[in-house]
């Protein structure tokens, strides 16, 4: 007596499925991993090639611009734009590149001058002088006998 099996070999095909759906989720999770990562660089060099414009305003546009160039591109990135006004900077910088490229703006200049606000007024209550029995409140020490 012959028996016929028709799953025969299955278990191979669920796996060779199972596997290809995992390296695709796995290929898409460091895609969008990298684009983070891009993202994030390019942040932080807009920051630091801001602050570095905004540090050498005072040597004219070319030499603070010229120095937010070298401080973005040590940190893998490129300067895309670099405007002074005053002494406030404002640079774009991009990482990356192809589908994984990120642009990012950043500003930098003095803090402004903090206007003067009144204080919050705050709820004064009086303290609780129930005593040590009530357990509540501060513990009193008895009067000592003054000499």
């Amino acid at each position: 007596m012959r028996r016929r099996y028709t799953d025969r070999g299955s278990a191979t095909v669920w796996s060779v499925g199972a596997i290809g759906v995992l390296c695709a989720v796995f290929g898409v999770l460091l895609g969008l991993g990298q684009a983070v990562v891009v993202r994030h660089r390019a942040a932080g060099a807009a920051d630091l090639a801001a602050l570095a414009a905004a540090d050498h305003w005072a040597e004219g546009t070319a030499a603070a611009c010229a120095r937010a160039d070298r401080v973005a591109r040590v940190q893998g990135a490129r300067l895309t734009r670099c405007v002074i006004v005053g002494d406030v900077s404002d640079v774009t910088t991009a990482s990356g590149g192809g589908p994984f490229g990120a642009e990012v703006r950043a500003r930098a200049g003095p803090a402004a001058p903090a206007r003067a606000e009144p204080a919050p007024a705050r709820a004064v209550t009086a303290p609780d002088h129930r005593g040590p029995a009530s357990g509540v409140g501060p513990r009193r020490e008895p009067p000592s006998a003054a000499p």
